[in-house]
């Protein structure tokens, strides 16, 4: 029963949150649309911002996924490492994630580099370039450093896409830098179709 309530009103609050903003989504109303009523949002998650929060992990967590599946459909391990980056990248473009995930959410919820969800990517991330280094296919650079400024650089290209009053212009353009940059990586003696 509690996770139905929860699961109702995290989809009641995506629904508000996409379509009105998080500042402007009435917590009487979004209670009203899911059939429940304030102390249900307080018992589940403390407050708006809690279910702010819940719903930010859901998205991202949705992500994540899809980002992995543009991964595994690549060629090989360093295609499919920035083609998990740029999905990621990508993603910025649709209307939910570029209100909740990427606009609302550092506003309300602050850096989004402390948020749970992006250390369970980070730690993806770390898993992936510590393989790469140790097949001698990236350069022996810390594995950590590697791995933050990956998801880093992805984070803040999907925020500027977000933020941009021209969003596929900034996203190409920030496609094709993040490429450059990640090339770096890649050991001097490997081709960037290895």
């Amino acid at each position: 029963m509690m996770e139905e309530t929860r699961g109702k009103l995290i989809q009641s609050a995506r629904r508000a949150f996409a379509e009105k903003g998080y500042a402007a989504a009435s917590m009487d109303e979004l209670t009203a649309d899911a059939g429940l009523t304030r102390g249900a949002l307080y018992h589940n998650f403390g407050d708006k911002r809690g279910l702010l929060q819940a719903v930010v992990n859901q998205i991202d967590g949705e992500m994540a996924a899809r980002a992995h599946a543009m991964a595994s459909r690549a060629e090989n391990d360093w295609e499919g490492l920035l083609a998990e980056s740029i999905a990621y990248i990508e993603m910025a473009l649709e209307p939910e994630v570029q209100r909740i995930v990427l606009l609302d959410g550092p506003a309300f919820l602050g850096d989004p580099s402390q948020w749970p969800s992006q250390n369970s990517c980070l730690q993806t991330t770390l898993r992936k370039v510590n393989g790469l280094i140790e097949r001698g296919l990236i350069k022996p650079v810390d594995a950590e450093a590697a791995a933050r400024l990956l998801n880093g650089a992805a984070l803040n290209a999907a925020l500027w896409v977000a933020a941009s009053d021209h969003p596929q212009d900034v996203l190409a353009k920030a496609i094709e830098a993040f490429r450059f940059m990640a090339g770096g990586l890649l050991a001097d003696t490997v081709s960037k179709d290895s």
